[in-house]
């Protein structure tokens, strides 16, 4: 897609850029007419940081940071795209594409395993404090409990979660606190339609060779995509295991591969085409989309806390208040 006319320059503001927010700098940089031309962020350090990469990608120079606009739906002519970038990840897009054709039938299970380094160092320590991100389930985890949906085609219902902070940040302290995010857990998600999902996260398991594991299981088969492998398989439950097909997925459209394979670059290019389409094709990550994620993740930290299922409607009907 060539945006390079001055009719068609994309201009993007970037709300955040901390170290995600940089990474999107640089995607953005790969796409042609794309243009960076503001940023807002309250960290200082952050907003020269953006400044230089900016100069170092020869992008134009961001201007202060800016009040936040209204909320999206006062503005019903304003195209808004949530950023849930595992979608797009080019392994788990195939294995979503095969579900969506019905090679696995009507889905029943999706389990999800993430098992990965401790969460990265991040401006002034937020991200160590519950209070400040939200807990790990909401911070880290909306990106899966949205693929959970996506693939189930479901509205969720109700949560039940166990987790702990058993080994990262404990010998950890910021004036005068020892972090207190989960660093494991496991969550179960109930779906209307009868269908269920289930996380298995592990932050402190560097020694594993994929990242991400996604299983998918329907009434005609099952369906799994690996992370950073690309690999992708599915299987028939009539042809049995001799009959599992194995794919390595590249998307050749890939122009910066980043810190999620890719991912955010395609989720940039999807952006950018809804943008040049004038309201035809809009974005497919919408509000909603975000919202539920995020529900999701609060359910669950409630469960982890009170000890029981929390139903979604309690946590929608507390941010409703």
């Amino acid at each position: 897609m060539e945006l390079q006319a001055e009719g068609s320059l994309l201009r993007y503001g970037i709300i955040g850029v901390g170290m995600m927010g940089r990474e999107h700098q640089y995607n953005l940089a790969a796409i042609p007419g794309a243009l960076v031309v503001a940023v807002a962020d309250p960290d200082p350090g952050s907003r020269q940081q953006a400044v230089a990469v900016a100069s170092a990608l020869q992008l134009s120079r961001p201007a202060p940071p800016l009040e936040v606009m209204e909320a999206a739906q006062s503005r019903p002519e304003v195209l808004v795209q949530v950023g849930l970038e595992y979608r797009y990840i080019p392994a788990v897009a195939k294995l979503i594409e095969q579900v969506k054709i019905g090679s696995i039938g009507h889905v029943r299970m999706v389990s999800i395993r993430e098992h990965r380094f401790p969460f990265l160092v991040k401006v002034n320590n937020w991200n160590r404090f519950n209070r400040n991100s939200g807990g790990t389930l909401v911070e880290k985890c909306c990106h899966f409990f949205d693929l959970m949906t996506l693939i189930v085609d479901s509205r969720p219902v109700r949560v039940m979660a166990s987790g702990a902070q058993d080994i990262n940040h404990l010998d950890e302290i910021y004036d005068g606190e020892v972090p207190d995010i989960l660093d494991n857990a496991y969550v179960v998600v109930d779906y209307e339609n009868g269908a269920r999902g289930m996380l298995d996260l592990c932050m402190f398991a560097e020694g594993s060779r994929n990242e991400q594991e996604i299983c998918v299981v329907g009434d005609k088969g099952k369906g799994e995509a690996f992370v950073p492998e690309s690999i992708v398989r599915i299987g028939a439950r009539d042809s049995g295991r001799a009959g599992v097909l194995t794919y390595e997925v590249h998307d050749k459209r890939v122009k910066y591969e980043g810190l999620h394979h890719g991912s955010s670059f395609l989720e940039h290019l999807e952006f950018a085409a809804a943008i040049k389409s004038h309201g035809e094709h809009p974005p497919t990550v919408g509000l909603e989309a975000g919202l539920m994620s995020v529900a999701v993740g609060v359910a669950a930290q409630l469960s982890i806390e009170l000890g029981r299922f929390v139903a979604l409607s309690e946590v929608l009907d507390r941010k409703r208040s």
